[in-house]
């Protein structure tokens, strides 16, 4: 791990860590990502930031308030960097070329996360992307992003389909911004959780896969 400190963050004011945000950069290289973050004239930063081969820089310190999310929502909170850790991911992201992450990316992802989930007591279901807490602005780390692979290493959660198909409504129950367009909230749950089709259109498949979700979410709940 690199450490290279960005200028850009404040007090989390006493709350305490329960939730990891993932992005993807969304620039032409991961160098110009960097620079951004570390720009105090950006007013953005992330606590750590993964380039394709890997290598983690540490920006921010976990205890610090970094200016990640921005405009944004997750179960009740407005200010979701009060309570997350961000991390981002190089890629040019859909504006710039949109690939699939690399495995030495996610492999040293993985590695981090873990390490994190064992210093703050972040639920599963606050396992969440950029475009989860932000549907209407934000589409990162995107339908690419291999959330199963991270789920069946113990971060975040992964649907198994459930036999009851549920509305679209009960996306608010997950987490999801009510504030938010329905075709926007939908599409971000596509994007992370069924992304094999985006279409911003409610069907039973993703009912099934939401009733999977909030069994597990229930579940876990009572542990």
């Amino acid at each position: 791990m690199k450490s290279l400190p960005s200028p850009n963050h404040d007090s989390r004011n006493g709350v305490p860590v329960s939730m990891l945000v993932l992005h993807y950069t969304g620039m032409t290289s991961g160098q110009a990502a960097l620079s951004r973050l570390c720009d105090p004239a950006a007013k953005v930063s992330a606590h750590y930031l993964i380039d394709e081969n890997g290598t983690v820089y540490a920006l921010v310190p976990e205890d610090r308030r970094a200016w990640h999310a921005g405009l944004s929502f997750w179960a009740g909170s407005r200010d979701v960097n009060a309570q997350s850790i961000g991390i981002e991911l190089v890629n040019p992201g859909h504006e710039f070329g949109y690939r699939a992450f690399p495995s030495a990316q996610i492999a040293a992802l993985k590695e981090l996360v873990q390490g994190i989930l064992k210093r703050h007591p972040i639920p599963a279901w606050n396992v969440v992307g950029h475009s989860d807490v932000a549907p209407a602005r934000k589409d990162d780390p995107g339908e690419l992003f291999p959330w199963e692979a991270l789920a069946q290493d113990g971060i975040g959660l992964w649907p198994q389909t459930s036999d009851s198909v549920i509305g679209a409504e009960a996306l608010l129950w997950l987490g999801y911004d009510p504030e938010s367009p329905s075709e926007k909230r939908i599409l971000a749950f596509q994007r992370h959780f069924r992304p094999e089709k985006l279409t911003g259109v409610w069907d039973e498949e993703c009912g099934r896969r939401l009733s999977g979700l909030l069994l597990a979410k229930r579940a876990a709940s009572t542990l």
